[in-house]
């Protein structure tokens, strides 16, 4: 059975969706009623994302999504409708009627995060028996304390094949289960073996308490030196962060983003709770909005290798889209935090962390470090990638700050890093609005995203069409009042399919709400219906505007008509009239 309409009715008023996205997106400017912010769902840096707590909706301008506060839980967390509202129950402090869940998604979640719950502790059990002693020497050899051995869950892996399958059966969970938890897989005979072997074990806890992954260090030689959990029904790398469920609440007012599992844990060793990773992928703009739920300050703290400078250069603007203030930690001496400390001791890493460079002179000194200066070729080419930075900088004293610093550098005047850089500025600015002018004059570009795949074939009827849809959905009873109007009447599928959900929701005496269609739209669809409920309307007169409406989408339709077959036309016009052949 469904989850009854009167608990989603409640949910939905106890859920004010301005809270519910301020979880998630900082909503500081005001437009009117609207609230706007940093879209979640796509990188930009002018805010396009808005909230209307009057209708109770969410839209972007620049990306199209949009919908009530279930699309919004959906979408932010990945979730399907079902456990949306177990989540929005949750954080509201309501129980889902249990009996009315659907039981088979619940229960296969469930059983999953209970199968990784009990892996868990199978592995941090081995750590005080022979087949851990491998894991255990690790650990000791890293110097970690029992206490964060504890806090974190490590555990071991033995070196065999099927220790964990076989523990996990014994318990009554099926191969199905283990293998959609990802902890075995299928070997060419049919059977099954371990995913995770001969390892030191980091559980892969979420925010709410849950293990939903695991990720695993091999013990001495081999390959891969890490091993994650591959995606599943409860978890999803691109997603998740490593020790967030811990970090989020530290004191620091940032949280440190660094490469590996174990370098997290030693920085929690050393007292600096504020460290996460990404798990075996580069970081992810889902992974930035995570963070940003949490901080507002970020800190690269990646290797100083080659690929850790690349890794913080592809990840400064993907935390920056989020609204994050980035800074950047740069380690002399040292290849990673863990040996910094080691050698030079907390407190010294504390001052390195305090005196952490912005982004913008991170990327310059970057820069700077790939060319000679003392030759003329050298300053050329640093002088030309400079100038694209700071062009970028969207603040004109941050330009002029970073344009002293970069004439500094190259030991040229300040004068002529203005000049070259307010030339690229102009020149930007330009071609920018050259490609608005073109888009414009191009209508398969002029729409939105949503829009383009949900397109109007008589853009007049369809505006009419909208009208309706909107009087509908801010009185129902107005259903009453449509007459004959069907859904095959309406040029728009898409409207007509709203309509027509209306109308049988209304008539069947069911709720009629932008809550109550989540379950009837796609993703898609509520994206373009928020897009037309944003317009404004009123019910002043709402009887009468109903009649205009549908008086105006049928005198388009029939001029659309008389374009390609004019007789028809005319046929229908004096059978509205009550007119004879």
């Amino acid at each position: 059975m469904a989850i009854p309409e009167r608990f989603i009715d409640d949910l939905v008023s106890r859920s004010d969706i301005v809270d519910v996205v301020s979880d998630y997106v900082q909503l500081t400017k005001r437009s009117g009623s609207n609230m706007f912010g940093l879209c979640p769902f796509h990188n930009e840096k002018t805010p396009s994302f808005s909230v209307s707590p009057d209708k109770q909706i969410y839209h972007c301008f620049g990306c199209g999504k949009g919908g009530g506060v279930i699309n919004f839980i959906m979408e932010i967390e990945n979730l399907p409708f079902p456990d949306a509202v177990r989540f929005l129950a949750k954080r509201a402090g309501m129980e889902v009627p249990e009996d009315t869940v659907d039981d088979r998604t619940a229960t296969r979640r469930s059983r999953l995060l209970a199968l990784n719950k009990d892996a868990a502790r199978f592995f941090y059990e081995n750590l005080s028996k022979p087949v851990g002693a491998g894991a255990v020497e690790y650990i000791n050899s890293r110097g970690l304390n029992k206490d964060v051995v504890v806090r974190f869950g490590l555990g071991a892996a033995p070196d065999s094949w099927n220790t964990l399958s076989d523990a996990m059966q014994s318990k009554g969970y099926s191969v199905g289960e283990l293998l959609e938890a990802g902890l075995v897989k299928r070997g060419r005979n049919g059977g099954v073996y371990d995913v995770f072997r001969n390892r030191l074990m980091f559980p892969v806890i979420d925010v709410h308490g849950d293990v939903v992954g695991f990720s695993g260090r091999i013990i001495g030689d081999g390959e891969p030196k890490y091993l994650n959990s591959p995606d599943t029904p409860v978890f999803q790398k691109s997603r998740n962060l490593f020790a967030l469920n811990l970090a989020r609440k530290t004191k620091r007012g940032m949280l440190m983003l660094v490469e590996g599992n174990i370098d997290v844990v030693m920085l929690h060793q050393a007292g600096f709770d504020c460290a996460v990773a990404s798990l075996g992928t580069s970081l992810t703009t889902e992974q930035a909005r995570l963070m940003a739920r949490y901080t507002k300050n970020a800190v690269l703290c990646y290797d100083s290798d080659n690929a850790g400078v690349k890794a913080v250069q592809r990840a400064i603007p993907i935390l920056e889209s989020t609204g994050l203030s980035v800074r950047v930690l740069r380690m002399s001496g040292a290849k990673d935090p863990d040996e910094y400390i080691k050698k030079h001791g907390a407190d010294s890493f504390t001052v390195l962390l305090e005196r952490s460079e912005n982004h913008i002179e991170y990327t310059l000194l970057s820069a700077r470090d790939k060319y000679d200066l003392a030759t003329d070729d050298g300053r050329l080419g640093f002088m030309r990638e400079a100038t694209g930075l700071l062009a970028a900088l969207p603040n004109a004293v941050e330009r002029d700050i970073y344009s002293a610093r970069a004439a500094e550098y190259a030991g040229v005047s300040l004068d002529a890093v203005k000049s070259e850089v307010n030339r690229e500025v102009r020149r930007r600015i330009r071609e920018s609005r050259q490609k608005r002018e073109r888009d414009a004059s191009r209508p398969e570009l002029a729409v939105q995203p949503a829009e383009r795949s949900l397109r109007y074939d008589n853009v007049p009827s369809a505006m009419a069409e909208e009208g309706i849809v909107r009087l509908l959905m801010l009185d129902p009873s107005l259903v009453k009042e449509s007459g004959e109007l069907k859904q095959e009447d309406f040029t728009s599928e898409f409207l007509g399919k709203v309509y027509s959900v209306i109308c049988r929701r209304y008539n069947d005496g069911e709720t009629v709400s932008l809550a109550s269609l989540t379950r009837e739209l796609t993703q898609e669809e509520m994206s373009h219906l928020s897009t037309v409920l944003q317009k404004p309307e009123s019910l002043a007169d709402s009887s009468e505007k109903l009649r205009d409406y549908i008086k105006r989408m049928q005198t388009e339709q029939l001029r659309a008509r008389a374009k390609t077959d004019p007789i028809e036309a005319m046929k229908i016009l004096r059978d509205r009239k009550g007119l004879s052949g």
